[in-house]
């Protein structure tokens, strides 16, 4: 089986990863939270010989949505996202748009729940919810790669902000807990900052305690 590739570019004024998978030797591949520029994106992507067939969202904040309009003018794809976070998404006040005074909004075409297993061009993955950060954001677990997208749930030895409208510090530990049982060599790719291991956020995270 091939191994997924993973590209990452930091983007916007946040600097969101905004991550690209591929399989080794093909083509096809699968946007995560792109976070501006979507136009920008294809035209990359294409460079490198690579075609988007869909997006995927961990949560709704603006920071890591709004190259999706961008990407839909040259790529009428599929955009995937917490079934919970629909309505934030949506609304430019709860996802955080206007701080920027951006009208950010997001439809969302394949809604995901927990336990959802999705499969897109051969690269398969099972949907943990993991509220905390917002009330639907979700994390994306290649089992048989060992990676997970943890969004801005789990950050190298920190986690995201809980202060938002939605946001619930007590989910947070909660879902960081969840994650925590997951094999310790998983690689895990932050919605900011390094990446990390599950290995290494049991030892280090102040949130694992």
């Amino acid at each position: 089986m091939a191994e997924i590739k993973v590209g990452c570019l930091v983007m916007g004024v946040l600097d969101t990863n905004t991550y690209f998978l591929h399989k080794d030797g093909e083509f096809d591949c699968i946007i995560i939270d792109p976070a501006c520029d979507g136009e920008m994106l294809v035209t990359k992507l294409r460079e490198k010989g690579l075609t988007i067939k869909a997006v995927i969202l961990t949560h709704a904040h603006f920071d890591h949505i709004m190259g999706v309009e961008g990407i839909l003018k040259l790529n009428k794809v599929p955009v995937y996202g917490g079934k919970k976070d629909v309505p934030v998404f949506l609304d430019p006040e709860l996802n955080q748009g206007y701080r920027i005074r951006k009208n950010v909004s997001v439809k969302i075409d394949k809604e995901l729940s927990e336990g959802d297993v999705v499969d897109i061009c051969g690269m398969k993955f099972r949907v943990y919810e993991t509220p905390g950060h917002t009330a639907g954001g979700i994390c994306l677990h290649f089992e048989k790669d060992k990676l997970l997208f943890s969004g801005d749930t789990l950050f190298m030895e920190s986690c995201g902000r809980t202060d938002f409208q939605t946001g619930s510090a007590g989910e947070m530990r909660e879902s960081i807990a969840r994650l925590l049982e997951l094999p310790e060599d998983t690689m895990v790719y932050p919605g900011h900052g390094e990446f990390t291991t599950i290995g290494h956020e049991k030892k280090y995270n102040p949130y694992a305690f």
